[in-house]
């Protein structure tokens, strides 16, 4: 078993490290029985006592095992080693790294150190001897290889040590590291205790034994399923333990591959060249001249674009339309990006009611009386209703999860004040309009549309939201009072559109009321889809109203038909959305045969429909191609989300947004309203720059995702198999839990959609406030695409009263889990998996996930041992340092915090 190769794969079945944690673990009990004071400091009536100082020379199993005691024990710890690589480790467990002045490599071979070079070997000793005057207990664990143990603390340097210290050689059995060392003995030099003894992994049999026990059945495990085994020579963990195989002596086996030995140790790395100043200049000359490049080029083709433009342009209305479609889209770009991302959720909500303004298409071409009088009325009276129910359940959703963030003793909103504005602004316009200032009409629509801009970077802080989403309501009411009087329709029809908002928004209202909070990415996508319909209506009744009209102008025609592909698409794709994230439909992506070409092939079906239907729009056949698209559009719709898999649901959900906002675009352009189209230029760009966002987090390209998962792969995924994943999990108790979490000092939970699911949120709000009360450091980390929906479960933990300045971003908190003492992940799965960064052919390869498995102790809460949302394993659930509490988030939250609860109270 000491010829297993000491790989990543092989941790679980390495019998040497086991025996070297046991060794430094013991070497510090057996020092503290020889010292003669406190480990801890101590404050007494008979005075200080202070705390022990210990030095342990050599940072791998064996000493960083008796570095985490002595810390434990409380004594003040100080670990030198030649490698700097074990640095972060040593300062993870609370101990102080000591270093010479000499830059010198000091890995070697299977996670031993190599010998040094003779400045490097004699800085050293003059360290260890200015250590030796200071420590009280030196504990060596340093060894060689085929070599005998280093002389590392000399005659001298015991002689200087205080009366009562103590030596610890771990090193003894090869001769030992201290010059007094007796192999097997202890002996007193000088007032000082020097322990030679080699039998300190059988001073603690029972867990000896235990561990031993462990390392072989996993190693058995490794070799064959469990019907059988399979000796394959391929498996360098097989082969380099073999002693006999077939009457034939396969001892002492191969020396590693450099490849392998490299790749599995990381013993070696590759040192990065040192760039001299000029070198550093030039690249940075480089990198300045490429980016100027690029930006002149990208300068370059959009002004010359416009000059195209222009010279094709069909006319001034066009002009005025594109106008504010393009400052409308650089503001909508430029104001989402300010945004939080703990208020992603909020900001999806805002502008689903937003887009709800395709009530203003549908406004304009009501008729008939109380009730419709023809197809094209009703369609209008469909879109109004839909959208009622976008507009009034999107804001009220948007209340909820803001309001969740509330602090206590934070001012109300005084919501009725702004009645005022709306009833001032309504009122001005019609008495401007009964007045004679025809023109008062354009210019009054844009200030809802900068109000629905203001909306959206309102959302920008948690101190401003609130605000943003009022502004929100009073820009899309502003939008719909200015639409109102600007109709001069009769008494009826105003009946009529006052009937169809009322059901619409009374129908939003008890949504939005009834909606659980997990529950809102389902209702988020289910808004979108009403979006679509409402989109697909208005068109439908423009064209139903006056067919021929279409014919005089192209960009009336090419409008008409986006706006149904857009809207259909925007509908069924929603639709499957809900599907899957309600569980209804399978997460998994739908894999057609030659997916990517069936959307192509649709793609290029409605192009040529928007050729013949611009050709002639009322003709048969300018009929047949509208009604073409919006059955083609909704199965591409259908097909390009099914394709997506769930882990890539978040985004999908955004580009759903970004639809929703190029839908009232084309409505904007067909009916020639300004307020449509600056509206939905805000809401196209924001959503696809949230996507875009969304798929950095997740290492997704943007383009694959709009096109129904074409490439299902990262950005970073290899072309090779993904690492299969070995060895056995280890299970935890509540007990034990619970006893981790009251002793740590530092805390980080990292919750996931199980959480949600659960209902876990409350117990952990709880739990946290316990801890904190007693000064424990507790914080949240969310990944930006937790949950089903982008800032889903910031809005969760605001809603169970988590303050949200302990509530952290992925990129805030990553550094922090080698100080953490315990992290606790809750129900989540693909945003822990450390595969994203170990295994090049993983699924989910490059994707930026939070680092838990750093941290000293992760615990991870689940209900099985199954996979997450993506469908990938999880290395993180077999790691050495972690613990898996299998089962129900919200019982066993529950049991945590009862039990937390009582050990703080002793």
């Amino acid at each position: 078993m000491e010829s297993v190769p000491r790989i990543s794969r092989a941790q679980s079945f390495d019998v040497l490290s086991s025996m070297a944690n046991v060794a430094g673990y013991r070497a510090v009990i057996e020092a503290a029985n020889s010292f003669g004071r406190f480990f801890a400091g101590q404050m007494t009536a008979a005075g200080r006592v202070p705390p022990a100082k210990v030095l342990v020379i050599g940072g791998g199993v064996a000493g960083l095992a008796a570095t985490q005691t002595a810390r434990n024990m409380g004594a003040i710890v100080r670990v030198f080693d030649t490698r700097a690589a074990v640095k972060e480790q040593v300062e993870s467990l609370g101990a102080e790294f000591l270093q010479v002045n000499i830059q010198e490599s000091g890995d070697g071979g299977g996670g031993y150190a190599k010998v040094m070079s003779k400045e490097f070997i004699e800085a050293e000793m003059k360290l260890f001897a200015k250590q030796c005057e200071e420590v009280d207990i030196v504990i060596t664990t340093a060894l060689i290889p085929g070599k005998p143990a280093p002389k590392l603390i000399t005659k001298p340097m015991v002689d200087s040590m205080k009366p009562g210290s103590v030596v610890v050689d771990l090193a003894a059995e090869q001769g030992g590291n201290c010059a007094y060392t007796v192999k097997g003995e202890t002996i007193r030099q000088k007032d000082v205790t020097v322990m030679g003894l080699t039998d300190l992994v059988s001073r603690m049999p029972s867990l000896a034994s235990t561990l031993y026990s462990n390392n072989l059945s996993k190693f058995f495990n490794s070799i064959g399923p469990k019907e059988r085994l399979h000796i394959d020579f391929e498996d360098e963990v097989v082969r380099q333990a073999c002693v006999a195989h077939g009457k034939k002596l396969m001892y002492p086996p191969p020396p590693l591959s450099a490849a392998s030995s490299a790749a599995t140790t990381g013993a070696k790395k590759e040192e990065k060249k040192v760039l001299t100043p000029e070198e550093k200049a030039a690249i940075a000359y480089k990198k300045a001249e490429a980016s100027a490049r690029s930006s002149s080029t990208a300068l370059t083709v959009g002004l010359g674009s416009m000059v195209a433009l222009g010279c094709s342009q069909p006319g001034p209305e066009f002009s005025n339309l594109f106008t504010m479609f393009s400052l409308a889209g650089m503001a909508g770009y430029h104001v989402v990006w300010g945004v939080s991302p703990a208020l992603h959720s909020p900001l999806m909500s805002v502008t689903n009611a937003i887009s709800g303004l395709t009530a203003v298409g549908g406004m304009v071409l009501m008729g008939g009386s109380v009730v419709p009088d023809n197809m094209a009325h009703s369609l209008a009276a469909g879109a109004v209703l839909l959208s009622s129910i976008n507009i009034v359940g999107g804001f009220l959703v948007t209340r909820r999860m803001l309001d969740m963030f509330r602090r206590e003793g934070d001012p109300p909103d005084f919501v009725q004040y702004y009645l005022i504005p709306i009833g001032v602004f309504g009122g001005s316009y019609a008495g401007a309009l009964l007045s004679g200032f025809t023109g008062v009409q354009d210019l009054c629509y844009v200030a809802p549309s900068l109000a629905c801009i203001s909306s959206i970077g309102g959302l920008a802080s948690q101190s401003t939201a609130r605000m943003g989403n009022i502004i929100g309501v009073v820009g899309v009411s502003s939008a719909v009072v200015c639409t109102a009087v600007n109709m001069n329709y009769s008494p009826a029809v105003y009946a009529q559109m006052a009937a169809m908002m009322g059901i619409g928004g009374g129908a939003g209202m008890v949504i939005a009321k009834r909606m659980a909070v997990t529950s809102l990415p389902q209702l988020v996508a289910a808004f979108h889809s009403l979006v679509g319909v409402a989109a697909m209506l208005t068109t439908g009744a423009v064209y139903l109203n006056d067919p021929a009209a279409l014919s005089h102008s192209g960009v009336h025609a090419a409008s008409a038909y986006l706006g149904e592909a857009i809207g259909a698409i925007t509908f069924t794709g929603s639709l499957i959305a809900f599907g899957k994230l309600e569980g209804r439909l399978k997460s998994a992506p739908l894999e057609l045969p030659a997916k990517s070409m069936l959307n192509l092939a649709m793609l290029g079906v409605n192009g040529v429909g928007l050729a013949c239907f611009m050709s002639d729009p009322a003709s048969t056949l300018g009929a047949g191609s509208l009604a073409m698209t919006a059955g083609l559009s909704s199965v591409m719709g259908l097909h390009l989300v099914a394709s997506i898999g769930g882990a890539d649901m978040p985004v999908a959900i955004t580009v759903l947004n970004s639809y929703s906002g190029w839908a009232l675009c084309a409505e904007g352009f067909l009916l020639g309203n300004k307020l449509l189209t600056m509206v939905g230029a805000l809401i196209g760009f924001s959503g696809g720059i949230l996507s875009y966002i969304m798929c950095e987090a997740m290492n997704r390209s943007l383009l694959n995702v709009v096109f129904g998962g074409a490439n299902t792969k990262t950005r970073s995924q290899g072309g090779g198999k993904a690492a299969k994943i070995e060895g056995t999990h280890t299970e935890t108790d509540l007990a034990a839990v619970a006893e981790s979490l009251s002793q740590a000092s530092k805390v980080i939970v990292v919750p996931g959609y199980g959480l949600a699911v659960a209902k876990a949120q409350y117990a952990i709000a709880e739990m946290a406030k316990i801890l904190r009360d007693k000064g424990c450091d507790f914080k949240f980390a969310i990944h930006p695409v937790a949950g089903r929906m982008p800032g889903q479960l910031n809005v969760l933990l605001a809603e169970a009263g988590v303050p949200y300045d302990i509530v952290f971003e992925m990129e805030e908190v990553n550094h922090e889990f080698p100080d953490t003492d315990v992290c606790l992940v809750v129900g989540a799965n693909d945003t822990v998996n450390s595969a994203a960064i170990e295994d090049p052919n993983s699924p989910i390869a490059g994707m930026p996930v939070i680092e838990a498995w750093k941290a000293k102790q992760t615990i991870v809460i689940k209900r099985t041992m199954g996979t997450g949302y993506a469908d990938v394993d999880n290395p993180v659930f077999f790691k050495t340092n972690t613990n898996m509490l299998l089962s129900d988030a919200k019982s066993a939250c529950e049991g945590l915090k009862t039990r937390v609860a009582d050990l703080m109270k002793d």
